[in-house]
């Protein structure tokens, strides 16, 4: 595609406040798609969004600040969130217990302190030793001085007190993990802000 053309014939000229501004590119743009229910279910690329707002499977919900893409005849706003018209039935999304998520769902700080620069380790709530499983529900990230003061006991016996509660995190939690940088119109579909 030579000359700044794109897919569908269109160019993509962001104009923000009469202005030319710079924007991402069709090919390198991200959109968030949600679901008829407006649950999030991926990201895909503008060229894909577009395709799906062309063949009217999709409705715009959010575009770009004042970013435009031209066509010859007509000027479509940049799409930064699109809803699909029908409803998509996904298989559940399990997050995977590990190590390494349960430090992120606990934003990588101790759950009895809130340092988050000693070396962490995850706690049993309810030791093995008394029963305790391997679950979501019974696994924290605590710092190595915290968790050597809990010991065999559970957090009351302790004295200690858990932050949050534990529990098994939904998978839009990760989605932002592995996004890097969020768009500001992305923010009330993903986290309910």
């Amino acid at each position: 595609m030579k000359g700044g053309a794109t897919a569908f014939g269109l160019r993509f000229s962001p104009i923000l406040n009469g202005h030319h501004a710079a924007a991402p590119p069709l090919s390198s743009g991200r959109v968030l798609v949600l679901n008829q229910s407006y649950e999030p279910i991926l990201i895909c690329s503008v060229k894909k969004a577009l395709l799906l707002l062309f063949l009217n499977k999709a409705e715009l919900v959010e575009s770009r600040n004042g970013a435009v893409i031209r066509s010859v005849r007509a000027a479509y706003p940049f799409p930064s969130v699109i809803r699909l018209h029908a409803y998509i039935h996904l298989p559940y999304k399990k997050v995977e217990l590990s190590r390494r998520n349960i430090l992120r769902r606990d934003g990588f700080a101790c759950q009895y302190c809130g340092t988050r620069s000693a070396p962490l380790t995850i706690d049993h709530v309810i030791p093995r030793s008394r029963g305790g499983n391997d679950t979501w529900e019974n696994l924290v990230t605590a710092c190595i001085p915290c968790n050597n003061r809990k010991g065999n006991r559970t957090p009351e016996e302790a004295g200690m007190r858990l932050r949050s509660v534990p529990r098994k995190p939904n998978h839009i939690v990760f989605l932002r993990n592995f996004m890097g940088t969020i768009e500001q119109e992305w923010r009330p579909y993903l986290f309910g802000e």
